[in-house]
Formats: structure tokens, C-alpha cells, sequence
């Protein structure tokens, strides 16, 4: 009777599994055949909509790699500063080499679209802030998007209130502009702008501080330039100097610090001593202990380039350098900046949009999010639907929910208790560095590094600063929960 029970117990599993397979693999093709839908209709409704589609499938693909390889700087920072793990660490770092290399033959090839951004401070305190809520929340600006995809409200509410905070953040006057140097606020001033834009202290901070900053990048540098002129100053000024050699410092720093000791102590154990020879045995394993996070890292990195020359091509199509001249055309001008833009990278990023879409609610709800320099000169703030960028943040989640359903992984996991203020705390402290910074952990650091702009390795300083301390504060609140627990067993 027992076996019986347990064998119809086992049956009865099996069925749940496959009823779960199938209504899993229905909701993945469903989801793939609503995109397709969608393209058709935008490309139907005006061929210029081709480039706005791009946008959809590119956030499609990173967002099936992103969740394949749980891929999260979030989770390198907690994996690497809590247990010493460093598979995220160099999947990362894998990442960056490879969009590097794309970079410097796109830009040997004129077909890069990437501009460097401002060179200063506060790249390394916006990074700071960043890193701080990243940890808190659970995910960064890329890691949140594909668990929201997964389920999870806690990474859902972070990017709501990510978006929200940017949007706050770049329209916010009364205290803050009493405290904005006179320097920057006379420097404001002399920048031209329309009448009635600078209203916030951000407008100030833009136009009086950030304008002022250089952009470089190391290619066009006038020692780089003269000593490897044409193609092979890109490759050894943005690859050489500002990718591949930081990339190996900071995986040869990771293997001293966390793997090495371990390491060198099992081969001596085994051997009697230990050489140069297993010192590279040791940093070669270290990057290669999980191929399928090394893999989605390469396979990013080469997808962030193939989406450059890509829209790059695309904008040679069409003879523009933005979507806004497309919308244009097409009679959408109320989308537009007063620059008759709208924002277009050409490039993988995520936090400004999603404060476009925050703005485009915001102003549907009364507010003018046009009287300003972030919306008003810079940005715009086009309808979601048209809107290229925000529709790569659509493809992200659901290309993670198609391969959450595949895995079995997906499942609702609504906030509760203090996750919600971790949700809501992190992702406030995420737009707030964004804003500061200008991007995220993609825009600010990723595309900014690779590209050979040193400011993102400033923003890789703050953020990593900010990780710490942020992992140091999880272990500490974790361990005082722990305390409180265990006080009732106290005799």
C-alpha cells in the first residue's frame, strides 16, 4: 500500500511538472509573439519606426543573457566583498573587454555611436550613491530589470521608484538651489539657454557644472593621437590602456585578495611548494570557474557593440544623428527638446528613460516637465509608446520573463516588510546617483569604460566604494536580526 501511494504521489508530480512546462512555454511564446506584433504594427505604421523596433530586440536579447546569467554588478559586489565569490566579478570584467575591443574597430570604422561624458568628481559621488543603493535593492539598474522579469516586486518597485526619483530629482528648486554655488549659478547664465529652463538646482548643476567639465577619451588625447595615429590609437589608448589592463589589474587584484591564499594552500598541500607557474594556474581557474557567467559576459559585450553598429548603420540610412529628426518627420514634435531631440544613445543604457517615462506621467498628471534643461533642452519627453529607448526596457524584462518561464524560474514575489523599504531606499539612492553621474551602472561605467572614457572607471571607483558599505551594512543589520532571535532562547 505504501509503495503504491508513493509511486501515484510520484505520477501525480510528474503530471504537475509537465502541466507546468507546457503553460510555461505557452506564456514564453505568447510574450515573443506579442513583440512581433507590436514590430509589425510600428514598422506598418511608418517605416521610420525600423529604428525604434531595433531598440525593442536588442533590450529582448540582453535581457534573456542578463537573467540566463544572473548577471548583476549588485550581486558581484555581494558575492565578492560577503563570501569571497568572484565568478560575477569576472564575468563583468569579461563583459568589458569584449564591448571594448568592438568599440575600438567601430570607431577605427567611423560606425560608433558613443560620445565620452564629463570628467570630474562627480562621477566618483554619484557612484557612491549608486553603489549604496544597488546593494540595498537587491540588483543594479540592469539586475533589477531582469528579476522584475523574474517576479520579483522588491527589483519592480526599485525601478519605479528609480524612475520617479530621477524625475523629482532634476525638476527639485527651493532648499537645494539656496545651497548651489555662486560660481555655478553665474555660469549658468552665460550658456545661452531658452528663457524660463533653468527653474531647479539641477538645471544649474547641468549647465553651470557638468557643462563645464571635459569629456575625454583616451584615443584622441594628443599623445595617444600623435604617437598611434588612425585605426591603432583606438586600439591601444581605448582597448589597450582603458579596458584590457584595467580589466586584468582588477581580476589580478580579486585573485590576491579572496582566491590566492586558498589556493596556493591546497597546492602545497599537494605539491610541497608552490611556483610562478601555479600562481597563473590559480588566476587562470579563478576565470574560468563558471563558464556560463564568463559566456553571458562575452556574449554581452559583443551584443552592446553589435547594437552600436547597428543603429549606427541605421542612422546613415536615414541621414540623422537622432530619433528626434525621425519623430520630426513624422509630425511628433510635441516629444521633443527644444533642441528638436529626444534621447537616443545609440547605445545600451537604462536609467534615463526610465525617468522619461516617470516625467511623461508626471506631466499627464498637471506638472510641466518641459521648463527645465534635463527634459526641456536635453531629453524631451516623448509618449512611452514612442519613445525607443523605454521600449529597450520593455524588451529587457520580458526577454527575462521568456527565459524565466523556460527555466521555471519565474514566479510573483510581492514585497513584504523591510523589503519594501530596501526596494524603495535603494532604488531612490540609484536615480539619485544616476542623476548626479548622468547614467547607471550601464551608461556611467560600462559604455563609458569601454569606450575609453576615463570617467567611468571613476564611477567604478564610487560605486565599488558605495558596494562596500553597503554589504557591510546588510551583514550588520542581518547579524543584529540574528541577535534579536536568538534573545528569546536566552535562559
Amino acid at each position: 500500500m505504501e509503495i503504491s501511494d508513493r509511486l501515484d504521489a510520484e505520477a501525480i508530480d510528474k503530471l504537475s511538472v509537465e502541466t507546468t512546462n507546457k503553460r510555461n512555454l505557452y506564456w514564453a511564446f505568447s510574450i515573443l509573439s506579442f513583440l512581433i506584433l507590436v514590430s509589425m504594427v510600428y514598422t506598418r505604421a511608418n517605416v521610420y519606426y525600423i529604428y525604434l523596433v531595433t531598440y525593442i530586440w536588442f533590450g529582448v536579447a540582453y535581457g534573456m543573457m542578463l537573467q540566463y546569467g544572473r548577471f548583476c554588478f549588485a550581486s558581484a559586489a555581494r558575492d565578492l566583498f560577503a563570501n569571497g565569490v568572484a565568478r560575477m566579478a569576472v564575468g563583468i570584467m569579461a563583459a568589458l573587454v569584449f564591448f571594448g575591443l568592438i568599440q575600438a574597430s567601430l570607431n577605427a570604422a567611423n560606425m560608433s555611436t558613443f560620445e565620452p561624458g564629463p570628467f570630474g568628481i562627480h562621477m566618483v559621488i554619484g557612484g557612491l550613491v549608486f553603489g549604496v543603493g544597488m546593494v540595498l535593492a537587491g540588483g543594479c539598474a540592469s539586475g533589477v530589470l531582469y528579476k522584475v522579469g523574474e517576479g520579483n516586486g522588491t527589483a519592480l518597485l526599485a525601478v519605479l521608484v528609480m524612475g520617479f526619483s530621477q524625475a523629482i530629482f532634476a525638476v527639485a528648486g527651493g532648499p537645494l538651489m539656496r545651497i548651489l554655488p555662486q560660481s555655478w549659478i553665474k555660469s549658468a547664465a552665460t550658456k545661452g539657454l531658452p528663457p524660463g529652463k533653468i527653474n531647479s538646482w539641477y538645471d544649474v548643476y547641468l549647465s553651470g557644472y557638468i557643462w563645464n567639465k571635459p569629456a575625454t577619451q583616451i584615443a584622441k588625447t594628443s599623445l595617444i593621437a600623435k604617437t598611434f595615429p588612425g585605426a591603432s590609437g583606438y586600439f591601444v589608448g581605448d582597448a589597450l590602456l582603458s579596458v584590457i589592463l584595467p580589466a586584468i589589474l582588477i581580476l589580478a587584484l580579486i585573485y590576491i585578495i579572496w582566491i590566492r591564499k586558498s589556493f596556493i594552500k591546497k597546492v602545497i598541500k599537494a605539491k610541497g611548494s608552490a611556483g610562478f607557474h601555479d600562481e597563473l594556474a590559480g588566476f587562470w581557474g579563478m576565470v574560468t570557474a563558471s563558464k556560463r557567467t564568463t559566456l553571458t559576459g562575452v556574449l554581452i559585450g559583443i551584443t552592446a557593440g553589435l547594437q552600436m553598429w547597428v543603429l549606427k548603420g541605421m542612422q546613415n540610412k536615414f541621414g540623422i544623428s537622432n530619433f528626434g529628426t525621425l519623430l520630426t518627420k513624422m509630425g511628433h514634435t510635441v516629444d521633443l527638446s527644444t533642441t528638436g531631440k529626444v534621447f537616443d544613445s545609440g547605445f545600451w543604457v537604462i536609467a534615463t528613460q526610465e525617468s522619461q517615462f516617470a516625467a511623461w506621467v508626471m506631466e499627464k498628471l498637471g506638472m510641466n516637465m518641459h521648463s527645465n534643461v534635463f527634459f526641456g533642452v536635453m531629453s524631451g519627453v516623448p509618449a512611452i509608446w514612442r519613445n525607443p529607448e523605454l521600449w529597450m526596457i520593455v524588451g529587457i524584462v520580458l526577454g527575462s520573463m521568456v527565459v524565466a518561464l523556460i527555466n521555471r524560474e519565474f514566479k510573483w514575489k510581492w514585497p513584504k516588510g523591510e523589503l519594501i523599504i530596501f526596494g524603495i531606499l535603494g532604488g531612490l539612492l540609484m536615480g539619485i546617483g544616476s542623476r548626479l553621474s548622468l547614467g547607471c551602472n550601464v551608461g556611467a561605467f560600462f559604455d563609458r569604460a569601454a569606450g575609453g572614457d576615463p570617467s567611468g572607471w571613476l564611477f567604478f571607483a564610487g560605486m565599488v566604494t558605495g558596494a562596500f558599505v553597503g554589504v557591510k551594512f546588510l551583514n550588520w543589520h542581518t547579524e543584529r536580526k540574528m541577535e534579536k532571535a536568538m534573545e528569546a532562547f536566552d535562559i
